[in-house]
């Protein structure tokens, strides 16, 4: 079987993981919303997607909530670090009733194998979910913009790693807002909920932090 977190579980306030050493507390924290004007939506390390595609499940246009589920690890009952541990946007007021992996074209899940998933590349230690239109404009970006806004000398630590947000297509109000993307580089898989057929709840970046079980 492909690779399935038990995505209900990690999208509760106060869940609790633990492996030899540390104990894991999930925290969840609204970043704000994100303007999809086309809706069609993007999985992706921001500072390095040139060349990104969109889901193949799209939305209707409009702003969504972006929410960080962030990891707290414990040792021996003080905290030592923060992880962000799923980043999900909000599209329906229901919860998921069940999920499926958010595919880009060409994918075909028939061909994974077990705890195989597809997922987008982290070259730059971030992820973000937003719109096609946000991300490409952001590509145009010059360094010297981007170290400004998304590259602060002091990278926040804590409540969520590394958040950064703004506006990177101003005629339709696009935005890109970006985390810390878990332990770091790599590549990690995004969700689709469904709270009915045909109805999108959220897509869900799982960015594997949590111990498995």
């Amino acid at each position: 079987m492909s690779y399935a977190p038990d995505l209900s579980r990690l999208l509760t306030p106060g869940a609790r993981y633990a492996d030899q050493h540390d104990e894991y507390v999930i925290e969840p924290h609204p970043l704000g919303d994100v303007t999809l004007p086309t809706g069609e939506v993007v999985g992706c390390d921001p500072l390095t997607a040139d060349d990104a595609e969109p889901f193949t499940v799209r939305v209707a246009p409009g702003a969504y909530p972006l929410r960080a589920w962030v990891a707290v690890l414990y040792r021996d009952g003080a905290e030592q670090q923060r992880r962000v541990a799923a980043l999900q946007l909000v599209i329906g007021d229901k919860p998921a009733a069940w999920w499926e992996p958010a595919l880009v074209a060409g994918n075909d899940p028939s061909v994974l194998g077990e705890n195989e998933f597809f997922g987008y590349g982290v070259d730059a230690g971030t992820g973000t979910l937003a719109d096609m239109t946000a991300v490409r404009a952001l590509a145009g970006w010059d360094y010297e913009q981007v170290e400004d806004v998304y590259i602060p000398a002091e990278i926040p630590l804590r409540p969520v790693p590394g958040v950064a947000g703004a506006v990177t297509d101003e005629p339709s109000g696009a935005n890109v807002i970006l985390v810390s993307s878990g332990w770091g580089d790599g590549a990690y898989p995004t969700f689709v909920g469904y709270a009915a057929p045909g109805e999108v709840s959220s897509f869900v970046t799982d960015f594997m932090v949590v111990p498995a079980g």
